[in-house]
């Protein structure tokens, strides 16, 4: 079967997706429909976001009005467990409405889903439970901390940068090292064991930090704890495949889900800059063109490149997914080299789209400097999404090794 034209889902029926976007086209896929849904709002909030440097109440609501801010939840705690492809449309979608939106989608929406699938049972009864599954949720999952070991849970100190989405989350997400006796605890298989902390948002201390270039919406703030007791019912292991709700979607665990959000993003800013310097092109003529940047031969070439990388990409980035759901559905258990797959294609993804999207941004000449465009937001943006670790060199390193064979063990793939 060819997956670029039929994604399948963890525990849903197969559905049809596009390797061509058509934005205002019918859609099978409910996720999508919540996205799309938001789109005037979330321009018309733009240029507000990115003074306040945090998402504002009223596109934090239309989130949540939407449906979209617990869509990927299990559905014990208010979610629909979309498919992996569904997912990825619905990143692709918000950031190609406004890159700061889009991250926010890749952000704050795992997060809580993440907590509401792996948390214990008397951690989610206080988390999601207790507050009728709404919960923002967002933060670092690097194991930045250290947890000294107590009676009933951890004593946490540590700082945290890049806290995406904290800005307006209820619950922060903190990563750590448990301690015992002033050592980290050991697994069975070497590594030292590795924790996420889900922690109210009045225990957080606030450090700021978020003046960037690019993606200033996204209230990406830094944040500390000091000696915070954390209950031992409100963390767990950060490379866990154990959902304690939730189908086998989550048995994917943070990494790969993580990874496939950056790609999508980075696929919905890049679509936004070709989609907007095609409009561009059919008006704009150059100081000394004879005629609009639409009859421009070396436009109509790069756009041609540009626009068969975009493609592409995006088909990579679907197929990759679909095929590791298929292995999946049909019984199979997440393998190092699944994993290693979805990885390349999500950096891969984001790589050709800063090509993209600097191709874009050069061809559109000086309104794509100006302040208040959207070529000119989504230039900062990939700029600033592209230093993301999560998708940095290591990542096709890591990859290699496991094409290569010399290594078996590589848990933050």
């Amino acid at each position: 079967m060819n997956v670029c034209d039929n994604t399948l889902s963890l525990n849903e029926e197969s559905m049809t997706t596009r390797i061509t976007i058509d934005r205002n086209g019918p859609t099978a896929l409910p996720g999508l429909a919540m996205a799309r849904s938001v789109r005037a709002l979330v321009r018309e909030n733009a240029a507000d976001n990115e003074r306040s440097r945090t998402l504002n109440k009223a596109t934090v609501e239309a989130l949540w009005k939407s449906g979209l801010m617990q869509y990927l939840n299990p559905r014990e705690a208010g979610g629909a467990e979309p498919s992996l492809c569904e997912m990825l449309e619905i990143w692709e979608e918000l950031a190609w409405q406004d890159g700061s939106v889009g991250w926010i989608g890749i952000a704050n929406l795992p997060s809580a889903a993440f907590g509401a699938a792996y948390l214990p049972d008397a951690g989610f009864a206080e988390v999601f439970g207790a507050h009728g599954n709404r919960v923002t949720m967002g933060g670092q999952f690097a194991p930045n901390g250290q947890g000294v070991c107590v009676e009933g849970g951890y004593r946490v100190t540590g700082r945290w940068s890049f806290g995406s989405g904290t800005g307006h989350s209820e619950y922060v997400a903190a990563g750590f090292l448990p301690f015992r006796d002033g050592a980290p605890i050991m697994l069975p298989d070497g590594m030292p064991d590795m924790r996420v902390a889900v922690v109210p948002r009045e225990e957080i201390v606030f450090t700021d930090g978020w003046h960037v270039t690019g993606l200033r919406g996204t209230g990406s703030f830094d944040y500390q704890l000091d000696d915070v007791f954390v209950p031992e019912h409100r963390t767990y292991p950060l490379f866990t495949r154990e959902p304690r709700r939730g189908g086998r979607l989550y048995e994917l665990g943070i990494m790969p889900i993580t990874g496939g959000g950056h790609g999508a993003w980075a696929m919905g800013v890049s679509r936004s800059a070709l989609d907007d310097v095609m409009t561009l092109a059919e008006t704009k003529q150059r100081m000394g063109d004879p005629a609009t940047l639409a009859h421009k031969t070396t436009f109509q070439a790069g756009l041609a490149h540009h626009e068969a990388m975009w493609r592409a990409a995006w088909c990579l980035l679907l197929d990759t997914n679909a095929a590791v759901a298929e292995r999946m559905d049909a019984g199979e258990s997440l393998s190092l080299e699944m994993r290693a797959d979805m990885r390349m294609a999500a950096t891969y993804a984001t790589q050709a789209s800063r090509e993209i999207v600097q191709w874009a941004h050069l061809a559109a000449g000086t309104t794509a400097i100006r302040d208040g465009s959207r070529l000119e937001r989504a230039f900062r943006d990939m700029y600033t999404g592209t230093q993301h670790a999560f998708i940095g060199e290591k990542t096709y390193l890591d990859s290699a090794n496991v094409m290569l064979g010399l290594t078996d063990q590589l848990p933050g793939l």
